[in-house]
């Protein structure tokens, strides 16, 4: 498959497969953000993508940065008819701290310290230009048609939800009276 792209910023990196059989390439930043702890930023990636009708581009974590960071990487979607530049939600959920000396610097995706002047708090990242910041896939889509009805078929499950294909081994002393008890 073939997808147009559109550099919006002469930073902008091409996406990338690190490897010819990952189902996921990677997007990259297309400026330095920071991110102190508790904050959300959208990080640029400098790209507009040209996604095929009956297609759409998920933005997926990389692992990577999810496990060894505090940095997370909300999902996202891009339709087939955005023709903007498609930028990543990245959400800091380091609890807030005490400000450090400006030789402390903020974090970077690489978890190096990256010298800068100022004070941040502790636990801020700085997602450089440059960084691999997410992953993305391009996958089809159904748009599905929707009936309103009076009764739905029944099914084994019914309506039960949250928790009611169960939730594991549980300690009673975790839970209040009285969901603590319908769950285990």
């Amino acid at each position: 498959m073939n997808v147009n792209i559109k550099r919006l910023s002469a930073d902008a990196t091409t996406p990338t497969y690190a490897h010819s059989t990952d189902a996921c390439f990677d997007l990259y930043a297309a400026e330095d953000v920071i991110i102190e702890p508790g904050e959300t930023a959208l990080v640029p990636t400098g790209l507009a993508f040209e996604i095929p009708t009956g297609y759409e581009m998920q933005i997926r974590p990389r692992s990577g940065i999810t496990l060894k960071t505090n940095l997370r990487v909300q999902l996202g979607t891009v339709d087939s008819g955005y023709a903007g530049e498609v930028g990543v939600i990245v959400d800091n959920i380091a609890k807030k701290d005490e400000a450090v000396p400006n030789d402390y610097g903020p974090l970077t995706v690489s978890r190096e310290i990256d010298r800068m002047i100022g004070h941040h708090p502790k636990w801020t990242y700085k997602i450089r230009k440059g960084d691999r910041i997410a992953q993305a896939v391009i996958k089809p889509v159904e748009q599905a048609t929707f009936t309103v009805v009076d009764a739905l078929e029944d099914t084994e499950r019914g309506a039960g939800g949250f928790g009611s294909s169960g939730v594991g081994k549980a300690h009673p002393e975790y839970f209040s009276e009285p969901m603590g008890k319908e769950l285990l």
